[in-house]
């Protein structure tokens, strides 16, 4: 009879990494990277420092394991909030929709995005080995997110015809992440402020300019 295996060790490992993960990904998102402390980590996570060093190697690897972390994890609770679609409506009516859950998503998750400004706007980690791994990562969730923005303004304007509602996601892709970026912003500034109100004010304006792209195409 062969012995049988304990994945008890491979279990517990899992557990601690994706609660390092978690505790770092709310300290980090606070207080941003340079005034998270290891000594901080292991307080509040109730694991020692060598645990974040087994699991990452350096506290440069674990900002790049938070941000691919919350990458993941934010694109897959938006898939699920848009995972069914209006197909009746105006352009208008299917774009609110849209964004409107993808403001439902970010007010339940909004660790993710609030250190990803962070790092945007901050060079805190330029001295960091692991900086060009981390810049990377930075990239690759800007032009994720701006496919998913892409998708969600052409298929609102999906009666317009494929190429015309291409033609308008490609031109308005961009002002309408800037737009939610700066809500998000004005939101955790100010958390009365309501991200449903600003989220229709996005709407009106992305549908009110892809309907002049969209009759006016070429130009």
């Amino acid at each position: 009879m062969e012995p049988r295996r304990d994945n008890t060790g491979n279990r517990r490992g899992r557990r601690s990494r994706e609660e390092i993960l978690e505790v770092a990904s709310r300290l980090m998102a606070e207080r941003g990277f340079a005034a998270t402390t290891l000594s901080e980590l292991s307080r509040e996570s109730g694991l020692p420092k060598s645990a974040v060093y087994h699991h990452f190697r350096s506290k440069g690897g674990l900002l790049s394991a938070v941000m691919e972390h919350g990458a993941y994890t934010f694109f897959r609770h938006m898939a699920e909030a848009q995972a069914d679609p209006p197909r009746e409506g105006s352009a208008r009516e299917r774009l609110g929709w849209y964004l409107r859950r993808t403001g439902e998503v970010f007010l339940a998750h909004p660790d993710f995005l609030r250190l990803h400004l962070i790092l945007v706007m901050n060079a805190e980690v330029a001295e960091a080995a692991e900086a060009a791994e981390v810049d990377r990562i930075i990239e690759r969730v800007r032009r994720d997110g701006r496919a998913l923005m892409n998708h969600m303004i052409a298929d609102s304007f999906a009666e317009y015809g494929p190429e015309v509602a291409q033609a308008v996601a490609d031109r308005l892709d961009y002002f309408a992440i800037a737009g939610f970026d700066g809500a998000f912003v004005a939101w955790q500034a100010d958390p009365s402020r309501s991200m449903a109100e600003a989220m229709d004010l996005l709407t009106d304006a992305v549908a009110a300019l892809g309907e002049s792209i969209a009759a006016c195409p070429r130009s």
